[in-house]
Parts: C-alpha cells; structure tokens; sequence
C-alpha cells in the first residue's frame, strides 16, 4: 500500500512566468524519511519548495501526494493539505512583538477553536521538544541564532504536521549548535515515524548526519536522486565536485594580471592622504 505522505513527482516544469527553472522533474520523496535537496545556487531548490508548499503552481507536471495530484484537488480540500504542512524558514521568521509562546501558538490561535489552556499545553509540550520550554517567555530579540531556528522548529510542528518541510536549518549556525538541530530533526523523526522530512541544505556534515534519502539539482533537472551511501560512492565528475567541495575549472576565465607598479604606487599614496586626514 502506498504511503499517504510519500511525494512524487511527475514531469514536473518549473518556473515563473516565461523562464523556467527546473523542467522533466521526476522523483519520490518517501514518507518516514529525511530528504534532502541539494544544488548550487540557482539550482531550483527554493522554487522547488515554494511549489512543494503550493505557494505556486506548476508550469507542466504533477505534485502528488499518496498519488493524489494536489493541485487539482478541490480548493477547500487544497487548503486542507497545505495547512498539514509545516514549514521552518531559514531565519526562523519569527514576530519579534509576540513571544516565544505566542509565535509558537499563532496556527493554533489563528486556525482553530482550542481553549487558551489546551494551546498552552501544546505549545510547552513542542518548545520541551527542542529543549526551550524554559524560554517561552522570552522574545525573538532575546535569543540566539539557534535558539530562534530551534522555536520556528517548534512552530512548524505544532499541528503535529505529516509534512515538514526545513529551508536551510543549519544555516548561519555554529558547529555545536548546527550539530545541535540535526539532532533535533533526527529526534522528530523518531516521535513522528511516518511524518515526511524534506530539507534544503548546503551543509554536507549536516546531509552525511541526517539523510535517508537525497536529491540533487543541476542544470534544470534531477542529477542525483536516491539513497546517501550511493551518493556518497560516486564517480560522477559533478556530484563529486559537489561532495567534495571543488570548484569548476573554468577554462574561459581571462589570466589574471599584475596592478601596474605605478598605479599601485598612486593608490598608496592617495590611501596614506586620506587616513592623514581622518
């Protein structure tokens, strides 16, 4: 039987407007599992997200979920499947007038009828779960980097989402507190064994921890799709480029040429001036 929550894709085309980003898009993102997308710049990861949230639709190509296409479903049932996603942005997004409580409590204050007393309760329960519940009080001003990611995290798992989708998590983090929220990820992954975990990232220490399962983009299209350990045997001159953290030599690159002495010399002489002056 076919997991409700595994993601497919199928002929999908990306883009905006006339320009497209990724086209011929085919691959399964498997309930139960971490994914993570990787690419260069440009690649089309954030345009894949934005669509995986239904924030856009496809050009061509479907987006399905238990082999149903979303986008054709109904809008009241669409809404439906969008509010069971959660989402952890980059920065954390947090809203720096509402405390920690109050930022982690907004999708059950906003879409439900819960009492005060039953929100709170949830919420101290997601905040113990990324070890900041005795900071709820405390407002996005107040907290560091990884303390801000680690409350979006809460946020985006107080619906007890069967989707969570991760931009970047480890981004801007130091290395204790990068390893920090990989292990938190794999902690969700244990209390929440059939939930789908798709993660952006660059961060090849984080993908080595977390991955079950990995998609790389490039050149508009699927480079690599399937397991970690697979990948991480590669011979394939982009991957490995990639996994190895080796540029591209570019052969149409001009030579690079010395300054001419005697500007260098002006550019001495103007720079000694001006700090003279200060």
């Amino acid at each position: 039987m076919q997991n409700p929550w595994n993601i497919e894709l199928r002929g999908l085309r990306l883009g905006y407007g006339e320009t497209v980003v990724l086209e011929d898009l085919n691959a399964v993102l498997p309930a139960g599992r971490i994914s993570v997308i990787l690419g260069g710049s440009g690649s089309g990861k954030s345009t894949l997200i934005r669509h995986l949230v239904g924030l856009a639709r496809p050009l061509a190509g479907r987006i399905l979920l238990g082999g149903q296409d979303i986008f054709s479903l109904p809008p009241k049932a669409f809404r439906r499947i969008r509010r069971r996603m959660g989402v952890l942005f980059q920065d954390g997004a947090l809203l720096g007038a509402l405390s920690v409580e109050e930022n982690v409590a907004l999708p059950l204050s906003e879409h439900t009828r819960l009492s005060p007393a039953d929100i709170h309760e949830i919420v101290l329960h997601k905040l113990s779960l990324v070890n900041l519940a005795d900071f709820a009080g405390y407002y996005p001003s107040e907290l560091s980097g990884g303390m801000r990611k680690r409350a979006g995290l809460a946020r985006a798992l107080v619906t007890d989402p069967p989707i969570l989708l991760c931009d970047e998590p480890t981004s801007g983090l130091d290395p204790i507190n990068a390893a920090q929220m990989d292990a938190l990820l794999l902690t969700m992954k244990r209390h929440f064994p059939d939930m789908t975990i798709i993660v952006v990232s660059h961060d090849m220490a984080s993908v080595r921890t977390i991955a079950d399962h990995v998609l790389v983009l490039a050149d508009k299209n699927v480079a690599y799709n399937g397991g970690l350990a697979e990948l991480l045997r590669t011979d394939d001159p982009y991957l490995r480029q990639f996994l190895d953290r080796k540029s591209r030599e570019d052969r149409s690159a001009p030579a690079l040429s010395a300054l001419d002495p005697s500007i260098r010399e002006r550019l001495a002489e103007a720079l000694d001036s001006w700090l003279e002056s200060r």
